[in-house]
């Protein structure tokens, strides 16, 4: 793969360099790659394999990723490249997830894919953003970043779909050009963040925090997973936690399937998602919606008079009653961006 120096790091002596892009701030000699596998030291400078080179390029409704307050019925262009910061044994994108250069071979060929490209494509197909998904945008910021920009310039929006462990020098640095954030909030446990994920939960939370003070969109999914994360008191916490941050963050249960390298475990039963909703909704969460199940807890109502404002079914929006932001019932004003 082609290579491009990469942003947010710096030089140290001895030809070191210290990644500044995610929370595992990785310090790397001479050849060494950071933990994601795809930004490389090279003789004192620090470099990203992946710009411009995708992996997966698709228009999806973006309902998909999942936003549900975010340009509803909308479709968007989504884009990714190899590689993760996580080791997620659940990756339900494993094969592009957990491929890297690093591995010397990644078994899988990229394609370039030029920023201009990718923001041309996304006017010719009418869509109304581009989505950084399917691994993790953090990995391919520089990537991300340019196309941002001109993405914005060009009258589009800009979303991550992101694990959240970023740093807030990253933040800071896009947050001109990035209009929302589905974050996976995935466990509410420190060692359960190390021993699985082999990250940490803090900068997640952080993340989730300095996301909604810079004004960035913020929808939360939880995958829940039967034996890990399911009890009423890791789910209260949860809900807990973002009804602290902001009570109109949408919150996704979406429902665990076996994949990758989490064979044993069947899946989750819906009851379980009907609990953790029962539950967020005691803790004062306004939105909260099921993933992965057909046909239930897809639809959006007013919090305040309990009028059916978004119909949907599966990614598809069968109708939108919301009316410059607000319920048509009531004119209580509905958190998101909808215009």
């Amino acid at each position: 793969m082609p290579r491009r120096e990469a942003m947010l790091y710096e030089k140290l002596d001895h030809q070191r360099v210290a990644c500044k892009l995610c929370a595992h701030r990785c310090m790397l000699n001479d050849g060494q790659f950071g933990l994601c596998g795809v930004r490389q030291n090279i003789d004192g400078i620090l470099y990203t394999h992946v710009y411009e080179e995708a992996i997966a390029a698709h228009i999806d409704p973006i309902e998909k990723k999942p936003f549900f307050h975010f340009l509803p019925g909308s479709k968007s262009l989504s884009i990714a490249t190899v590689g993760c910061n996580f080791r997620c044994p659940f990756c339900q994108n494993w094969e592009i997830s957990q491929s890297r250069p690093s591995d010397g071979k990644t078994g899988l060929r990229s394609t370039r894919l030029p920023v201009k490209e990718v923001v041309r494509q996304a006017l010719l197909n009418d869509c109304q953003s581009v989505s950084y998904t399917y691994t993790e945008p953090t990995i391919f910021f520089e990537y991300a970043y340019e196309t941002a920009r001109l993405a914005k310039d060009s009258g589009l929006r800009n979303n991550f779909v992101t694990n959240g462990f970023m740093t807030v020098e990253a933040l800071e640095t896009i947050q001109s050009y990035l209009d929302a954030a589905n974050v996976d909030l995935k466990f509410f446990r420190e060692e359960s963040y190390q021993k699985i994920c082999k990250a940490r939960l803090q900068p997640v939370l952080e993340s989730i925090s300095k996301m909604r003070e810079l004004d960035i969109w913020v929808e939360v999914t939880t995958l829940v997973i039967p034996g890990l994360n399911d009890s009423e008191e890791e789910l209260r916490d949860i809900a807990r936690f973002l009804a602290r941050v902001d009570r109109d963050i949408p919150w996704h249960l979406s429902r665990f399937h076996p994949d990758y390298e989490y064979t044993q475990v069947p899946p989750t039963p819906v009851a379980t998602l009907r609990k953790a909703r029962e539950i967020g909704k005691a803790e004062g969460l306004n939105y909260i919606y099921f993933g992965n199940v057909w046909g239930e807890g897809e639809d959006t109502y007013c919090p305040n008079c309990g009028q059916l404002l978004i119909s949907r079914e599966g990614f598809w929006v069968k109708a939108n009653l919301i009316k410059d932001g607000h319920c048509p019932k009531c004119g209580y004003k509905i958190a998101g961006v909808f215009a």
